[in-house]
């Protein structure tokens, strides 16, 4: 699939966002709770921890280009 020059930067970052935001979450809610009831917390941590990911990862960087 051909992915227009315009957006690459867009979906690379949402993608990166998603996966480390999503990981993260998760191997920190398992070292704290356990495996214990882990779905719906992972759920509701991996989506707050989207909504603060993406858009520092999508702004940060052009912050710093010189």
């Amino acid at each position: 699939m051909k992915i227009n020059k315009r957006y690459e930067h867009l979906i690379f970052t949402f993608l990166m966002a998603l996966g480390m935001s999503g990981l993260i979450s998760l191997i920190m809610l398992l070292v704290n709770n356990g495996f214990t009831g882990w779905f719906p917390l992972w759920l509701r941590s991996w989506l707050l921890a989207f909504i603060v990911a993406f858009p520092l990862a999508y702004f940060l960087p052009r912050a710093f280009e010189s």
